[in-house]
């Protein structure tokens, strides 16, 4: 695979989407989790999403219980809390693993793309690339960078 658009996904409604959908937007691909210390990057994704949606950016979310356990609730539970705590917009999609043999093709190719302090693992929830218009991981950041942070790299890369 070599770009965003060769991959797909199950949404939380337990569809299988086409990420080619995007095709031509700036994405940022996060993993995600309702029982993380940075659960609260929840708003901050969301503020970005609105911010740059008409431009052509979205954010795109990927629950992960992998680290600590800390995402336990089923596709339902999950849209319910997003929605109820962080009134989230973006696409949700349903529970992957990021790391191992059985980590999401999208998550194998990221990592492969742009490593992390831990070779190519994904350390922990809230880990976030952005994926440019041409469908090209432009960077990768740690889950300890806050969304806020990201506006000059969307900048650029929206044009």
């Amino acid at each position: 695979m070599t770009s965003l658009s060769q991959f797909s996904a199950t949404t939380l409604a337990g569809q299988e989407q086409q990420l080619s959908d995007y095709a031509g937007q700036v994405v940022l691909v996060v993993n995600t989790a309702s029982q993380c210390g940075f659960t609260p990057q929840y708003a901050g994704l969301e503020q970005l999403q609105h911010k740059y949606a008409d431009r052509g950016f979205t954010v795109l979310g990927f629950p992960c219980n992998q680290f600590g356990g800390q995402e336990p609730g089923d596709a339902t539970e999950i849209g319910a809390f997003c929605q109820q705590n962080y009134g989230v917009t973006f696409p949700m999609f349903d529970k992957v693993e990021v790391n191992g043999a059985d980590a999401h093709p999208l998550f194998v190719w990221l990592r492969d793309q742009k490593g992390g302090l831990l070779g190519d693992r994904i350390k922990w929830n809230f880990t976030k690339f952005l994926i440019g218009r041409d469908g090209q991981v432009i960077e990768r950041y740690a889950p300890t960078t806050k969304p806020d942070a990201l506006g000059k790299d969307i900048e650029r890369a929206l044009g």
